[in-house]
């Protein structure tokens, strides 16, 4: 019997392709930041009654013509730009932390669990919360039929 090299290395590959498989199969409809993406994810909350699904992201410090949302089949699409404050041409800074108070654009993408009516959707904009309700569409009657038994 004869000895068989053993690459450690190449197995932490094995290992990590192997989880980021499962991570992508868990979570495939989200998408994680990275430290310098140009973009930010806002949080979002989803709820559903019996006749309308409810999202809510939250966008602190927006105004609501700087944001936009559209449907496109069973995706509905966030889009907004924080915008840089107005520097005062006496102020010196010390600090200015960018990229924490998030001025940049961000977008989120949601996939909706169900269909909805896409011409009767609302949205509101208070205290940067961004409220969207979305009217289900009605679910087809259901039909029973009889088997006849010869």
């Amino acid at each position: 019997m004869g000895l068989i090299q053993w690459g450690p290395f190449e197995e932490l590959s094995i290992l990590r392709k192997d989880m980021d498989n499962l991570w992508n199969r868990c979570f495939n409809d989200v998408s994680f930041p990275s430290v310098d993406s140009q973009k930010w994810l806002p949080a979002v909350d989803i709820s559903e009654t019996k006749d309308t699904l409810l999202i809510k992201a939250e966008l602190p410090g927006m105004d609501a013509k700087d944001i936009s949302v559209s449907i496109s089949g069973n995706l509905l699409t966030i889009k907004g730009e924080k915008k840089n404050e107005e520097k005062d041409k006496d102020e010196s800074h010390y600090c200015v932390e960018w990229y924490s108070r998030n001025y940049r654009p961000c977008q989120r993408v949601v996939q909706l669990p169900t269909d909805v009516q896409g011409k009767r959707v609302k949205a509101s904009f208070d205290m940067g919360i961004l409220k969207i309700t979305l009217p289900k569409v009605g679910e087809a009657k259901k039909k029973e039929i009889e088997i006849e038994v010869e």
